[in-house]
Parts: structure tokens; sequence; C-alpha cells
């Protein structure tokens, strides 16, 4: 249990701090920034920074969140270092989902009145939400299955109860998985694969809940 809600807290404080940002940024790069060599180098480090590997992000997130910060090992740490990790998904993907919807939409809605964030918030941005939530479903899947991040900022090994507050450390699945065959003699492989179950589990979860709402926001196009 404490390694089930440790990872529902990490993924939730993922989202709360990736998803606003990295779809703020992605409205930024496809509706108001204009196509110069500044954000051409934008979108190349952005591409660049999905290929790092995992491992960079937890020293990282070591380096500035608990040693610089003081925030400790604890969840926030450990959920700003995911949130990091998953912005380049959400903004490569929640963009390239503006850009698919078709430049009428626009032109028709501000040729009757709309300004340009009506334009964007109340027609867009619909239109463009199910591959948005394509990209988030995607970071948030990689955030709830990595274990080198959460080992540098907030993993504990064993806790016998549950967080209390954002500054707790927590278990978490990836990790609990990883201890307990490679860290503990003995454990039985009932066990392991148990645990790899119940985080199988809970991916396949956030994917069925995502191709709901896909389905369900697709259905609503006007294209």
């Amino acid at each position: 249990m404490p390694a089930i809600v440790g990872t529902l807290w990490l993924t939730a404080g993922t989202a709360a701090f990736a998803v606003p940002l990295g779809v703020a940024m992605a409205i930024y790069l496809a509706e108001y920034a204009s196509d110069n060599t500044f954000t051409r180098l934008v979108r190349l480090a952005i591409i660049n920074l999905s290929g790092i590997p995992s491992v960079v992000y937890g020293l990282f997130g070591l380096g500035m969140f608990v040693l610089f910060l003081h925030f400790g090992s604890s969840i926030l740490a450990g959920a700003l270092t995911l949130a990091i990790m998953t912005l380049p998904i959400i903004i490569s993907t929640s963009e390239e989902a503006l850009r698919a919807v078709p430049q009428a939409f626009r032109t028709v809605s501000i040729s009757l009145g709309g300004t340009k964030w009506q334009t964007i918030y109340r027609i867009v941005l619909p239109q463009a939400l199910p591959g948005i939530l394509t990209g988030i479903i995607l970071g948030l899947e990689r955030a709830a299955g990595e274990t080198a991040p959460i080992l540098f900022t907030v993993a504990a090994f064993f806790l016998p109860r549950l967080p209390r507050s954002v500054f707790d450390q927590t278990m978490a699945l990836p990790y609990h998985l990883f201890v307990i065959t490679t860290q503990v003699p003995g454990m039985p492989v009932k066990i392991q694969y148990g645990t790899a179950l119940v985080l199988l589990i809970f991916v396949l979860s956030m994917n069925l809940i995502a191709a709901g709402l896909r389905s369900t926001y697709r259905r609503r196009r006007q294209w």
C-alpha cells in the first residue's frame, strides 16, 4: 500500500507541475512565437531533452531540488524532477496537436470578432484536446515507471506508513520492484512478479482512461 500510494502521489504531483507548464509552452510555440532562429533552437532543445537518460534528470533533481533548494528527499523534489523529465514529451505532442487544427477555424473565429486568446481557448484547444491528452498520458506513464529519478530524490527502501505531506519521503512501485529483485536475498519470485503486475495494471489503467477520453473528444470534433 505505501508503494502504491507513493506512486499516486508522485504521478499527481508530476501532472500538477508539468501539464499546465507544458501546455502553456506548446500554446506559445504554436500560436504566438514567430518562426525564427530562436524558436527553432528552442524546438531543437526540446527534442534533445526528450532523449536524455533518466538518470541525468535524477542527478539534476538531486543537485537542484534536494541540495540547492533544501527540499530534501521528498515527494516535492521527486515530482519536480519527474515533471522536468516529462515536459519535452508534453510540449512536443501538444504543439503538434495544436498545429493539426485547420487554420480556417482560427480565421473564421477572428473574422467574427473573437480575440486571439478567445480563439485559442474556445476553438483551437477543444479541437486539439485528444492529441494533447495523448501527450500528457505518455509523459505521465513514463514518470510512473521511472526508477532513476526517484532513486536520487524521493524513494525510500521501506516505510511502514503513508506520506503525510509533500516534504515526506515515500515508497514507489518502480523502486520497490528494483529493491526486491536486486537487494533482498531470497525474496519469493511470486512477490516480485506480483509487484510488477501491480505496476503494469497502474500504467494500463492510465492508458484505458486516456483512450476513453480521446474517443469521447474525437467524437465531438467538427472536422
